[in-house]
């Protein structure tokens, strides 16, 4: 039985979805006037494990998440680099592609941007105007935030509190300094689209409320983005959805946990701020993913060089493992293990499937993880018969396959993962290789050492083994620059 965590009750919950079998989710995306940091690489992470998971559940999964294509800090950016909104936007929707495809997200099933439906967001305004909802100042649409009786539901505060230590934009045009922005009317050069009130833009919350609306329908099942979300844009989305519409706007809200760098809150006035293209130019993908995992997504996660350092070697004794149980050599007096083995990977997938199903507990199931490879090698150690072996082989390929497609890790053989850690190309390397061999087949062992030894200062650590010298290639860093 699966839980979720509601934002929306304050307690996990049982996860039914609202029509048998199927699941519609909406993820609030990024704004794009730059590079993806490390916070939205950790959203990306989160909800692409969660549609994963359901998806691996038998669930029907409809996956949205926008772009907001339009906005001040996006504005602002096109006026400095002295170009048109819409080409800086472009840019920066297939660079936020490309490092997605990088750390292995799915691709969302439906990618709106803001800017394709103001039409609806228009008639929207229109309808809370209607309702008594919102009004109009001066071509600005404001919404009455004490109308909507359930406001702070969400976010678990309160009107009184909200107005006593408010941090809101003053205006003196607002009927209450809570009233958040509708539409806005549009400065001098700046974009704009016409509307009843005049030539204006879209605000920021209203936004998503359109486009999950026409894309899912209302009530949908899953409504998920960064804590740092909570207020005021969900519980601002909730009260114009709901308002207008008069039902629940979504069933389950799901908030993943803030990123901090070294200990400290990410920032880039205090220099410790890292998008995920300085990262990968570091480390592989799959290792900033796997760190991602190590904390359970509703708590906090402290980024650092070391800990991304932890994660590639966790990485690495995982592929060790595949890599050693690819080559392993069968003893003449192995003995039959079948029932253990079978008995190994049944637990494994329980405890991987609960640890999932218990509020996608990632770190708990990475550990399922090392808890097989500790098992299997134990195993293995003891000396194994063929029909064992072969057992081993077909449980492990079902092992990648669940942790494949759950959590998106183990995308490379053991062969590629090792040569892309190589500082050198792998050709030069087989050369090396084969310079050794010539060596120790003539014992010239110095020369054969010297070899050795040089790659090794490389990361490159040479197997010998009956069938000839095979390495394995473990990365060094300078650290993140």
């Amino acid at each position: 039985m699966l839980k979720v965590f509601n934002t929306l009750t304050g307690k996990k919950e049982e996860f039914v979805p609202l029509v048998e079998n199927k699941v519609r989710m909406y993820v609030c995306g990024v704004t794009v006037y730059d590079y993806c940091h490390i916070g939205h690489a950790r959203s990306s992470v989160v909800f692409d494990i969660i549609r994963r998971y359901l998806i691996y559940k038998g669930y029907d999964v409809t996956f949205v998440k926008n772009f907001t294509d339009i906005d001040d800090k996006i504005i602002k950016r096109s006026n400095e680099e002295n170009i048109h909104w819409k080409e800086l936007t472009e840019k920066f929707i297939k660079e936020h592609d490309y490092d997605m495809e990088k750390l292995n997200i799915l691709p969302p099933d439906l990618t709106p941007k803001a800017t394709e439906f103001i039409d609806e967001m228009i008639k929207l305004c229109e309808k809370l105007i209607e309702k008594g909802y919102a009004y109009v100042v001066d071509g600005d649409v404001y919404y009455r935030v004490e109308k909507f009786k359930e406001y702070g539901k969400l976010s678990k505060r309160n009107l009184d509190e909200l107005m006593a230590g408010a941090r809101v934009e003053v205006d003196e045009r607002k009927e209450n300094p809570l009233d958040f922005a509708l539409w806005k009317k549009s400065k001098e050069n700046e974009p704009y689209w016409v509307s009843p009130w005049g030539k204006g833009r879209p605000g920021w919350h209203i936004e998503c409320s359109v486009m999950s609306a026409k894309l899912l329908g209302i009530p949908f099942d899953i409504h998920g983005g960064g804590k740092d979300l909570i207020f005021p844009h969900h519980e601002n989305e909730i009260a114009q959805s709901e308002a207008a519409e008069e039902k629940m706007f979504a069933k389950y809200w799901i908030h993943n946990g803030f990123v901090n760098i070294n200990k400290e809150k990410m920032s880039k006035s205090l220099g410790n701020f890292f998008t995920i293209r300085d990262i990968i130019k570091e480390f592989d993908p799959e290792v900033l993913r796997f760190f991602l995992l190590t904390t359970h997504y509703r708590s906090p996660i402290d980024f650092s060089f070391d800990h991304l350092i932890e994660s590639e070697q966790s990485l690495n004794r995982i592929y060790t493992f595949l890599d050693d149980l690819e080559h392993y050599v069968l003893s003449k007096k192995g003995k039959n293990y079948l029932e253990e083995a079978n008995k190994i990977f049944e637990n494994f997938k329980n405890e991987f499937e609960t640890s999932m199903d218990d509020d996608f507990n990632t770190a708990k199931a990475l550990a399922a993880i090392f808890d097989y490879i500790k098992e299997i090698n134990r195993l293995l150690n003891q000396k194994v018969d063929q029909e064992t072996y072969e057992s081993i082989i077909k449980h492990t390929n079902n092992f990648k396959i669940v942790v494949n497609q759950v959590l998106g890790i183990i995308n490379k053989t053991p062969k590629e993962w090792f040569a892309s850690n190589l500082p050198i190309s792998e050709n030069e390397l087989i050369k090396k290789i084969e310079e050794r061999t010539n060596a120790r087949k003539n014992k010239n062992f110095e020369l054969a050492d010297k070899i050795r030894d040089e790659l090794s200062s490389l990361g490159i650590e040479l197997l010998d083994t009956p069938t000839g010298t095979r390495y394995r290639a473990l990365k060094k860093h300078e650290g993140l620059k």
